[in-house]
């Protein structure tokens, strides 16, 4: 019981303690002119030298007690060695930069990737190439069109691309996937789903039958084809499929441009496949992941890891540790409570 006690008392200390740095945290955000503007950090990480120190890592516990030193002699030599080495002449020391994309239905890391793929083109020699890892099931028509313009300035610029596909590239995922050089793909990550697809409920049956009318007046002859309260017509429906099939057009002629050797007519059905079925349809080009492609371009090059973070706000920053440090805490207190039985006393 004093055991539980003075963790308790421990507890209630760290969230005074913590409630203090906070308002004083707060009080300096309001006196700062302005406040803290939100900023941008870039994130580089060289993967080469992170996957070394691991394998050294490994090396080492692996290892007798005894040879461990002569190990760590070895790294040091290898670590000096690896600074004298210099490119041959006429060598170009090449760069495979990684950038990464995760799509929502709004394709909102966008502007994050755009900015991205800018800062790779500011520096890229031309021995260098891009790989990026995309995931997205797709989303909306005019948020996936403006991703995959920006993925195809790596093309119009001459930097080989390869796109890499762990999980799912479909719809607007696979509109951005088709700009790449190469398209390598996991053996059972989903291609495909070259279709486009609107839903619309109507409620005016519904709100007839409880006499209440809705009226929908529209300046020009098709700005509202369907709607979702008034009575939808035959002329709506068509138009609205007819703006589908533009849309899916679109779509076709745009991949088709991109995989000149594709069938378009046979794989934009709206369907999706898997990785080797994508294959064999010439959705991609080469089955494997991209740990593996990255694992094999550090044999030959430097592989750095891009991304842009933008940085919270210092209140927010405070606000996390606050939170983390009570659940912590709270955490603390309900172990000790449960290891000493004491709710069933």
């Amino acid at each position: 019981m004093n055991e539980w006690l003075t963790d308790f008392g421990m507890f209630l200390a760290q969230l005074v303690a913590i409630i203090v740095i906070v308002t004083l945290g707060v009080l300096v955000v309001l006196r700062a002119r302005g406040g803290e503007h939100e900023g941008v950090r870039l994130k580089l990480e060289e993967l080469n030298g992170g996957r070394r120190r691991r394998r050294r890592r490994l090396q080492l516990a692996a290892s007798e007690p005894g040879a461990r030193k002569r190990l760590q002699k070895a790294f040091r030599r290898d670590d000096k060695t690896r600074g004298k080495r210099q490119p041959d002449a006429g060598e170009a020391a090449a760069t495979v930069w990684v950038l990464d994309f995760q799509g929502d239905l709004k394709a909102s890391a966008t502007g994050r990737f755009a900015e991205e793929i800018s800062a790779v083109l500011d520096v890229a020699g031309e021995q260098d190439e891009v790989v990026v890892r995309l995931e997205s099931p797709g989303g909306l028509v005019h948020a996936y069109g403006h991703a995959a313009a920006e993925l195809d300035r790596l093309r119009q610029a001459g930097l080989y691309t390869t796109v890499c596909v762990d999980q799912v590239a479909a719809s607007g995922g696979y509109l951005m996937a088709c700009c790449a050089d190469r398209l390598r793909v996991a053996p059972f990550a989903v291609l495909g789903s070259i279709g486009v697809v609107a839903q619309v409920p109507n409620l005016h049956r519904l709100l007839k039958r409880h006499d209440i009318d809705v009226e929908v007046l529209t300046a020009g002859r098709y700005k509202r084809t369907l709607t979702m309260l008034g009575e939808n017509t035959a002329e709506g429906r068509e138009k609205f499929q007819e703006d589908l099939e533009t849309v899916h057009g679109l779509f076709k002629h745009y991949v088709a441009e991109r995989r000149p050797t594709l069938d378009i007519e046979a794989v934009a059905t709206g369907e999706s496949w898997y990785g080797q079925q994508a294959l064999s349809r010439g959705l991609a080009d080469e089955l494997g992941t991209s740990e593996a492609l990255l694992v094999e371009r550090m044999k030959e090059a430097r592989v750095v890891a891009l991304r842009l973070e933008r940085r919270q706000p210092l209140i927010a920053r405070l606000g996390l540790a606050v939170s983390h440090g009570v659940e912590r805490g709270v955490e603390r207190v309900v172990e000790r409570l449960e290891a000493g039985g004491w709710q069933k006393r």
